[in-house]
């Protein structure tokens, strides 16, 4: 097998060294229906000479909008490469107008959407872009499908055109443009070499422990997000089959159907996990619930390696047999190895679920880093909680005056797609800024304090980085989402969203009955109780950033509503922007 150095060389060595049986997994119709590596290869192929017929050219944008993660993506995904094309993955979540600037900026000329949500939003602004064909995935009434350009494949005359246009791909040509989310202002399109990702791909390899050509993967995370993706070059890298999550709501039993050895998530969704957990310990009753907060308890304590000393290891021993056993059987068993990038993981929840044998590896890195910059592995010293790892190989860190993290590396983007003043103002010299104000440990660990852009000042002077903050405030259950404010005032303050579903139970246990999300807001022994739960997170805070004050909104934050990105951040200047009567209430009662 020649060197990978372009991403449509993952299939072929896959294909060379492991030939799965089951590359890729979808449910469709209530059924798993799996392709092999040679099918994946052939299909791929035959996408390749399909858009070949339809008039492709090298450089050409293709859009790719799909809801769930799907075996067609990466099919797609690789016929769209393998013609020196370039594959757009947008967000499903985003407004119709967002479709549109996206569709517009990157001039892409086809769009292969996955179902009719999609396609309806997609057709009411289409007339206002530069598309010549929208294809979906699922079979609609009425539309092209993503078939027909399978079958225009099907005729394999042209197939040495498609080795001819592999084989102009070089490794440094622009492979895909990744539309980042955004907290503020409009997307920016972040231009990923082949040998960006291919490198971030074989340089995050070392820290995984895989069982090459037998793991499983549950896949559930966008494909859009390029953490996801990259994931999934390196499952195929690895001989990692893949099961693709149908939904987030379905997760619990794709679980317990597939019994994956690893999966990837952000931590919102390991903290629903969690949280999901001590809700059923709860209603546990006699000594099943003292030998299970005993278990969580003893699980909040956890350091690797032994550290904790022989009794320590001796009663983890015995509360994995009791207690993390079960956790474990919950998750399908298998669960040897979590993931979790895109924003900090609260340390408690490394802790827990490393004592429970299901090691979540925290890592770091950004769109514009393809995007690993750094990883834990539990081999060999690799792992320290409250890090986000050592820096992988090839990629250099260095931490500015200011403590900003600096990165440089064959990872490190084009940069910005038609916007180098954007990308003027992030590079120096060959070292990104990637906002995120960190430290990096005599042993080489990197620690993430606070995202640079998101800290601020009270009028007092003092500097307070609200992450921090915020990490642990959210370890009350009462608290599903918290955003700390103050810039320019005199103290710090939050707005709370509650997490409903667990206030309405502690109402049922105290004799309150909430008729609705109005009752809940106004209630005033929940306002006393949330307020012990903040003085108790207080005391792990100077002072200057202590929460004075705080109000609870009245709705759910959610993608839809624009309080989230697609990747479950908070969009803090929009969030504020929403709640801003509640802010001069704090301000200015």
């Amino acid at each position: 097998m020649a060197e990978i150095t372009r991403i449509f060389d993952f299939p072929y060595y896959q294909l060379d060294t492991y030939n799965l049986e089951k590359a890729f997994t979808t449910k469709y119709g209530g059924e798993w229906k799996s392709i092999s590596s040679q099918e994946y290869v052939n299909q791929a192929n035959a996408i390749s000479r399909g858009l070949l017929q339809l008039g492709v050219q090298p450089n050409d944008k293709i859009a790719v909008i799909s809801s769930t993660n799907r075996t067609e993506w990466n099919v797609l995904d690789i016929g769209i490469l393998q013609v020196g094309a370039q594959n757009v993955p947008i967000y499903p979540t985003i407004s119709a107008e967002d479709y549109e600037y996206i569709l517009n900026h990157s001039e892409a000329i086809y769009c292969f959407v996955s179902d009719y949500e999609i396609i309806k939003k997609l057709n009411s602004v289409k007339g206002n872009t530069k598309l010549k064909y929208i294809y979906t995935f699922d079979d609609i009434k009425g539309e092209n499908n993503w078939n027909d350009v399978l079958i225009l494949g099907k005729d394999n005359s042209n197939q040495n055109e498609v080795e001819s246009r592999k084989k102009a791909v070089k490794p440094n040509d622009l492979a895909t443009l990744i539309y980042t989310s955004g907290t503020t202002g409009k997307p920016k399109g972040v231009m990923l070499s082949h040998n960006n990702l291919v490198s971030n791909v074989l340089d995050s390899e070392k820290r995984v422990p895989f069982d090459y050509g037998k793991s499983k993967s549950l896949s559930f995370l966008p494909v859009c997000h390029v953490f996801e993706r990259m994931i999934l070059y390196l499952y195929q890298y690895c001989g990692v089959e893949v099961y693709f999550a149908e939904s987030i709501e379905a997760m619990s039993d794709n679980l317990k159907e597939i019994k994956p050895n690893v999966m990837t998530a952000v931590p919102r969704l390991y903290e629903k996990v969690y949280d999901k957990i001590i809700a059923k310990g709860s209603d546990l009753t006699g000594i099943k619930k003292k030998l299970f907060f005993w278990a969580v308890d003893l699980g909040l304590k956890y350091e690797p390696y032994g550290q904790n000393g022989w009794w320590y290891e001796k009663q983890l021993k015995l509360a994995r047999k009791l207690i993390f056993s079960k956790w474990k059987e919950g998750l399908g068993g298998n669960l040897d190895l979590m993931v979790s990038g895109s924003a900090a993981l609260q340390t408690r929840l490394t802790r827990v679920f490393a004592a429970a044998e299901m090691p979540i590896m925290e890592g770091y890195g950004l769109t514009e880093t393809s995007p690993v910059i750094s990883v834990n592995d539990q081999r060999n010293g690799g792992f320290r909680i409250g890090t986000v790892g050592k820096i992988i190989d090839n990629v250099d860190v260095k931490i500015a005056e200011d403590g900003e993290i600096l990165v440089k590396g064959p990872n490190v983007m084009q940069g910005y797609f038609k916007d180098s003043k954007k990308t003027d103002e992030v590079m120096t010299g060959d070292y990104f800024h990637t906002g995120d104000i960190g430290e990096i440990c005599d042993e080489g660990f990197l620690k993430i304090t606070d995202r640079k852009k998101e800290m601020f000042k009270t009028s007092g002077g003092k500097y307070v980085a609200p992450a921090l903050i915020e990490n642990r405030f959210k370890q009350s259950r009462f608290i599903e989402q918290i955003m700390v404010i103050g810039e320019g005032e005199k103290m710090p303050a939050a707005l709370i969203q509650l997490n409903f579903e667990f206030v309405e139970e502690w109402g049922k246990r105290h004799n309150i009955v909430f008729k609705s999300e109005q009752d809940i807001i106004c209630n005033e022994t929940l306002h006393i109780r949330i307020q012990e739960e903040i003085d108790e997170a207080n005391k792990n805070f100077g002072k200057w950033e202590q929460i004075k004050k705080f109000e609870i909104t009245p709705d759910i934050w959610s993608i839809d509503a624009g309080h989230l990105t697609p990747t479950m951040k908070m969009k803090r200047k929009v969030i504020k922007d929403i709640y801003k009567d509640l802010i001069e209430k704090i301000y200015r009662p």
